[in-house]
């Protein structure tokens, strides 16, 4: 059966293939890579992009950290045990052009007392503008690579990322969706080395979503810059109010400059927005208001 280490060796491949798929699309910049360690145990790998064609800011960050489970993140994080081992690929990508969406993934492996593990990760899109077709072809490329594996996952995984992807405090989604999963490990169905071949997927998978979001998009010239701006602070708000892979580096004493990769470049704020009627950022927020099932 495959050990940690395994597990780890193949996430880093995943980085570096992603890196190399988005730095052809892009064509117009390069990951520069930024290697860090963690005093208690482990380190990581981070790769950035910036200020290409295609992104504005991006980052493909690998981790492997391990060590005592603290108290802080016992409490905070409720584990249970006495040592923890953690690896992981985490993707942010903010795209230049407004009609271009955000998009996110990460893949993850954790372990307690080298006895109990799971996986866990996800994908999801957050378009500035929503583009309903390109919302039901992500999904449907999801379901495609799930149903490889069990028909029922994809609908598991999509209401996971609804309930998570989900900004409680402003009653919207954070965009359409995807998938979203944690503390998946073996059971009747899918074996442990099943699960792992599932998330090196996801990840290979990841850059080819991206072009055809990318390709497929279509600028109209009422998409405006401040929407974009306005629907990146939305994320920021999310990021640091809700997400666990952020609560997890900062009480597990990650590096702060990885933690906060996924930040925007610019974003902003404006008190008490109000969409025009009729107008496509109304329709975007519509869609955000009212959860979806993309594919009937």
């Amino acid at each position: 059966m495959m050990d940690k280490n395994q597990i780890s060796a193949s996430f880093k491949e995943v980085q570096e293939y992603i890196c190399l798929k988005l730095e052809e699309l892009d064509g117009g910049s390069a990951f520069e890579s930024d290697e860090w360690s963690r005093s208690e145990g482990g380190g990581g790998r981070t790769n950035t992009i910036k200020d290409g064609i295609l992104i504005e800011k991006g980052g493909v960050a690998f981790s492997e950290v391990f060590g005592p489970v603290s108290e802080q993140m016992s409490k905070q994080l409720k584990l249970e045990g006495d040592s923890f081992f953690a690896t992981g690929v985490s993707i942010v990508l903010h795209s230049k052009a407004v009609q271009h969406p955000i998009i996110h993934m990460n893949i993850r492996y954790f372990e307690i007392d080298q006895k109990k593990y799971w996986f866990g990760g996800g994908i999801d899109l957050t378009p500035i503008y929503v583009n309903e077709e390109l919302a039901v072809l992500f999904h449907s490329k999801l379901k495609a690579l799930c149903d490889e594996y069990d028909s029922t996952i994809y609908s598991q995984f999509k209401k996971g990322a609804d309930e998570y992807f989900y900004l409680s405090h402003r009653n919207e989604s954070r965009g359409v969706g995807g998938i979203f999963f944690d503390h998946f490990s073996a059971n009747d169905k899918l074996s442990k080395e099943q699960i792992f071949d599932f998330c090196i997927k996801l990840g290979k998978l990841f850059p080819e979503l991206y072009a055809e979001q990318i390709s497929k998009s279509t600028l109209h010239d009422e998409m405006k810059r401040e929407w974009q701006l306005l629907r990146r602070s939305r994320y920021v708000e999310f990021n640091l109010l809700h997400d666990r892979g952020t609560k997890f580096g900062i009480y597990s004493g990650g590096r702060t400059e990885s933690i906060l990769l996924s930040m925007p470049p610019e974003a902003k704020w404006v008190y008490n927005y109000q969409e025009k009627e009729e107008a496509l950022e109304q329709h975007t927020q519509e869609i955000l208001r009212n959860n979806r099932n993309w594919i009937i």
